[in-house]
Protein backbone atom coordinates (compact mmCIF):
# COMPACT_ATOMS: atom_id res chain seq x y z
CA UNK A 1 0.00 0.00 0.00
CA UNK A 2 3.20 2.49 0.82
CA UNK A 3 4.64 1.75 -2.25
CA UNK A 4 1.42 2.41 -4.39
CA UNK A 5 0.85 6.01 -2.60
CA UNK A 6 4.59 6.69 -3.01
CA UNK A 7 4.46 5.80 -6.55
CA UNK A 8 1.24 7.90 -7.24
CA UNK A 9 2.73 11.01 -5.40
CA UNK A 10 5.80 10.37 -7.14
CA UNK A 11 3.83 10.32 -10.59
CA UNK A 12 1.37 13.40 -9.63
CA UNK A 13 4.86 15.34 -8.86
CA UNK A 14 6.34 14.70 -12.28
CA UNK A 15 3.07 15.53 -13.82
CA UNK A 16 2.45 18.80 -12.00
CA UNK A 17 6.25 20.10 -12.62
CA UNK A 18 5.57 19.55 -16.28
CA UNK A 19 2.17 21.35 -16.23
CA UNK A 20 3.19 24.29 -14.05
CA UNK A 21 6.02 25.02 -16.63
CA UNK A 22 4.49 24.83 -19.85
CA UNK A 23 1.57 26.92 -18.19
CA UNK A 24 4.28 29.38 -16.66
CA UNK A 25 5.64 29.52 -20.55
CA UNK A 26 2.17 30.30 -21.61
CA UNK A 27 2.37 33.25 -18.42
CA UNK A 28 5.73 34.75 -19.73
CA UNK A 29 4.60 34.87 -23.30
CA UNK A 30 0.92 35.91 -22.20
CA UNK A 31 2.48 38.74 -19.96
CA UNK A 32 4.71 40.13 -22.56
CA UNK A 33 1.40 40.11 -25.25
CA UNK A 34 -0.40 42.51 -22.08
CA UNK A 35 2.12 44.35 -21.84
CA UNK A 36 1.88 45.34 -25.96
CA UNK A 37 -1.14 46.52 -25.15
CA UNK A 38 -2.74 44.25 -28.15
CA UNK A 39 -5.84 41.81 -28.34
CA UNK A 40 -5.41 37.97 -29.49
CA UNK A 41 -7.57 36.96 -32.23
CA UNK A 42 -10.97 37.20 -31.28
CA UNK A 43 -10.49 38.51 -27.22
CA UNK A 44 -10.27 42.11 -26.41
CA UNK A 45 -7.25 43.80 -24.91
CA UNK A 46 -8.67 43.47 -21.28
CA UNK A 47 -9.61 39.64 -21.51
CA UNK A 48 -5.92 38.97 -22.50
CA UNK A 49 -4.73 40.48 -19.19
CA UNK A 50 -7.83 38.53 -17.18
CA UNK A 51 -6.39 34.61 -19.40
CA UNK A 52 -2.78 35.98 -18.16
CA UNK A 53 -3.58 36.28 -13.84
CA UNK A 54 -5.64 32.85 -14.47
CA UNK A 55 -2.98 30.98 -16.03
CA UNK A 56 -0.33 32.30 -13.83
CA UNK A 57 -2.53 31.50 -10.72
CA UNK A 58 -2.91 27.80 -12.49
CA UNK A 59 0.76 27.08 -13.07
CA UNK A 60 1.02 28.48 -9.50
CA UNK A 61 -1.51 26.03 -8.38
CA UNK A 62 0.32 22.88 -10.33
CA UNK A 63 3.60 24.14 -9.17
CA UNK A 64 2.25 24.09 -5.56
CA UNK A 65 1.25 20.52 -6.22
CA UNK A 66 4.37 19.95 -7.38
CA UNK A 67 5.75 20.74 -4.53
CA UNK A 68 3.44 19.30 -1.63
CA UNK A 69 3.46 15.92 -3.77
CA UNK A 70 7.10 15.56 -3.89
CA UNK A 71 7.42 16.37 0.15
CA UNK A 72 5.19 12.84 0.61
CA UNK A 73 7.21 11.00 -1.86
CA UNK A 74 9.71 8.81 0.08
CA UNK A 75 12.20 9.35 -3.21
CA UNK A 76 12.18 13.00 -3.25
CA UNK A 77 13.17 13.17 -0.06
CA UNK A 78 11.96 17.23 0.59
CA UNK A 79 11.67 18.80 3.85
CA UNK A 80 10.22 22.14 4.24
CA UNK A 81 14.04 23.61 4.44
CA UNK A 82 14.18 22.41 0.83
CA UNK A 83 11.33 23.95 -0.86
CA UNK A 84 12.69 27.54 0.96
CA UNK A 85 16.29 27.42 1.53
CA UNK A 86 17.84 26.66 -1.92
CA UNK A 87 20.69 24.33 -2.86
CA UNK A 88 21.40 22.42 0.73
CA UNK A 89 18.73 19.53 -0.88
CA UNK A 90 19.92 15.79 -0.39
CA UNK A 91 19.05 15.06 -3.98
CA UNK A 92 20.77 16.65 -7.17
CA UNK A 93 21.32 19.74 -4.71
CA UNK A 94 22.07 22.22 -7.66
CA UNK A 95 19.16 21.47 -9.49
CA UNK A 96 16.90 20.97 -6.75
CA UNK A 97 18.11 24.46 -5.82
CA UNK A 98 17.45 25.86 -8.71
CA UNK A 99 13.72 24.73 -8.51
CA UNK A 100 13.94 26.32 -5.09
CA UNK A 101 14.71 29.62 -6.45
CA UNK A 102 11.81 29.75 -9.02
CA UNK A 103 9.66 28.78 -6.10
CA UNK A 104 10.59 31.81 -4.23
CA UNK A 105 10.46 33.85 -7.02
CA UNK A 106 7.30 32.64 -7.65
CA UNK A 107 5.63 33.39 -4.35
CA UNK A 108 7.37 36.93 -4.28
CA UNK A 109 5.71 37.39 -7.74
CA UNK A 110 2.46 35.85 -6.66
CA UNK A 111 2.11 38.01 -3.36
CA UNK A 112 2.98 41.29 -5.08
CA UNK A 113 0.85 40.09 -7.61
CA UNK A 114 -1.97 39.76 -4.84
CA UNK A 115 -1.43 42.87 -3.27
CA UNK A 116 -0.83 45.15 -6.19
CA UNK A 117 -3.29 47.73 -4.94
CA UNK A 118 -1.56 47.87 -1.18
CA UNK A 119 2.40 47.55 -2.48
CA UNK A 120 1.67 50.08 -5.47
CA UNK A 121 2.82 49.85 -9.17
CA UNK A 122 6.07 50.34 -9.09
CA UNK A 123 6.59 47.55 -6.50
CA UNK A 124 4.66 45.31 -8.27
CA UNK A 125 6.53 45.74 -11.41
CA UNK A 126 10.12 45.80 -9.89
CA UNK A 127 9.20 42.25 -8.51
CA UNK A 128 7.39 40.84 -11.53
CA UNK A 129 10.62 41.36 -13.49
CA UNK A 130 11.78 38.87 -11.46
CA UNK A 131 9.47 36.56 -13.92
CA UNK A 132 12.47 37.04 -16.59
CA UNK A 133 14.74 35.36 -14.01
CA UNK A 134 12.40 32.83 -13.26
CA UNK A 135 11.05 31.31 -15.98
CA UNK A 136 15.14 30.31 -17.48
CA UNK A 137 15.80 29.03 -14.18
CA UNK A 138 12.63 26.87 -13.56
CA UNK A 139 13.40 25.24 -17.35
CA UNK A 140 17.13 24.47 -15.57
CA UNK A 141 15.77 22.94 -12.43
CA UNK A 142 13.48 20.60 -14.94
CA UNK A 143 16.17 19.47 -16.80
CA UNK A 144 18.61 19.03 -14.37
CA UNK A 145 16.22 17.63 -11.81
CA UNK A 146 12.90 16.49 -13.50
CA UNK A 147 12.66 12.53 -14.04
CA UNK A 148 12.15 13.40 -17.79
CA UNK A 149 14.49 16.51 -18.39
CA UNK A 150 16.77 14.43 -20.70
CA UNK A 151 14.34 12.75 -22.35
CA UNK A 152 14.16 13.38 -26.17
CA UNK A 153 10.40 14.90 -25.63
CA UNK A 154 10.69 16.73 -22.93
CA UNK A 155 14.32 18.25 -24.33
CA UNK A 156 12.23 18.96 -27.84
CA UNK A 157 9.14 20.81 -25.70
CA UNK A 158 11.90 22.70 -23.74
CA UNK A 159 13.62 24.13 -27.05
CA UNK A 160 10.57 25.26 -28.17
CA UNK A 161 9.06 26.56 -25.35
CA UNK A 162 12.75 28.69 -25.39
CA UNK A 163 11.98 29.71 -28.52
CA UNK A 164 8.60 31.14 -28.44
CA UNK A 165 9.49 33.04 -25.11
CA UNK A 166 12.65 34.42 -26.96
CA UNK A 167 10.79 35.49 -29.59
CA UNK A 168 8.70 37.44 -26.86
CA UNK A 169 11.30 38.43 -25.17
CA UNK A 170 13.10 39.93 -28.82
CA UNK A 171 9.41 41.36 -29.72
CA UNK A 172 9.20 42.92 -26.44
CA UNK A 173 12.50 44.87 -26.76
CA UNK A 174 12.04 46.00 -30.52
CA UNK A 175 10.54 49.06 -31.33
CA UNK A 176 7.43 47.37 -33.06
CA UNK A 177 6.43 46.62 -29.31
CA UNK A 178 3.76 48.86 -28.13
CA UNK A 179 3.01 49.17 -24.29
CA UNK A 180 -1.01 50.00 -23.87
CA UNK A 181 -0.06 53.52 -22.16
CA UNK A 182 2.26 55.09 -24.62
CA UNK A 183 0.17 53.37 -27.69
CA UNK A 184 -2.96 55.60 -26.37
CA UNK A 185 -0.85 58.81 -25.67
CA UNK A 186 0.27 58.80 -29.52
CA UNK A 187 -2.69 57.55 -31.34
CA UNK A 188 -1.31 53.85 -32.47
CA UNK A 189 -3.67 51.50 -30.98
CA UNK A 190 -6.04 50.11 -33.77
Amino acid sequence: MIAVFDDAMWAFGRISGILALALFTLTVILGILTRSGRPLIGMPRFSVTLVHRNVALLASAFLVLHVGTLMFDSYAHLNLADVVVPFFGSFKPFWQGLGTVAFDLVIAIVITGLLRRVIGQRTFRFVHWFTYAMWPIAVAHAIGNGTNGTDAWFLAGSAIACLLVAAAVIWRLTDRFTETARARREGRLS
